[in-house]
This record gives C-alpha cells, structure tokens and sequence, in this order.
C-alpha cells in the first residue's frame, strides 16, 4: 500500500515539473497584446468626462459624459462610438446613447425585428379606434 502512495505522489511530481507554475494543462494559443497608438482623457470637477483611443489592430473607441440630475437623482449621460473588425474580417461600428432612457445603440450589425404582419397592424388600428370602456360592466357571479 505505501508503495502505491509513492509511486503516485512520484508520478505527479514529475507531471507537474513538465508544465509551469499556475498554467493549464492543455495547449493554449499564446495571448496577443495591441499596442495603443492614441489615448486621450479628461476629467472634469463637474463630473463631466471625455476620452478616446485607437490600438495598432484597428480598435478605435471614443465617449464622453456628464452628471444629469434626475427624479430618481442623480445619473450619468454619455454618448459614443466605438470601432472594430471582427474576427470574420467584417468591420464593425457602434454609436449609442445612454441615459434615462437605457443603452440606446445603432449599428448596422444588430438585428432587428422582423416586420409587424398585416393583420397585427389592423387589430391595433382597431382598437385604437374602439377604446374599451373605463367603466366595464359588472357581471355577477351565480
């Protein structure tokens, strides 16, 4: 029995000097760094904030930003873009909004809904021609 215990402490010793400290055990593709070719910022005391960048591989991203008071308090405001190329080589461009209303993003690369059928816009149509009543009738219960 303790010869099986150090056969099998022997045999992972030697497994784990094959590989470096702190690293999977499966091959892994080397991490790839982007240098930063511009960056710019500024913050300024009344909350308001601006900065932008562009990397060697084609990352580029720009936003700024202020405080907005709001009935719920205070929030932020901000307003941007941001560019890059996909690994399938298509280019990608985003501008947004976000504020009170959300995250608002445009892009020609996120869906859409498909269009609203025929028959759904008439039935809207419709009700909004003949409201339901604000005071239904009760109906009683036998």
């Amino acid at each position: 029995m303790i010869r099986l215990v150090i056969v099998t402490a022997f045999i992972a010793f030697a497994a784990a000097a094959n590989r470096p400290f702190g690293r999977p055990l499966s091959p892994q593709a080397p991490a790839q760094f982007a240098a930063i070719l511009r960056s710019d910022s500024d913050i300024n005391p009344d909350g308001s904030y601006y900065y932008s960048y562009e990397t060697e591989n084609g990352i580029e991203a720009q936003e700024q930003g202020s405080l907005k008071s709001l009935p719920e308090g205070a929030g932020t405001a901000a307003q941007g873009f941001y560019r890059y190329t996909s690994p399938e080589g298509v280019p990608v461009s985003v501008q947004y909004v976000a504020d009170e209303n959300g995250f608002q993003p445009q892009s020609d690369i996120l869906p859409t809904p498909p269009p609203i059928p025929s028959y759904i816009l008439r039935a809207l149509e419709y009700n909004a021609r003949h409201p339901e009543p604000t005071n239904p009738p009760s109906y009683r219960r036998y």
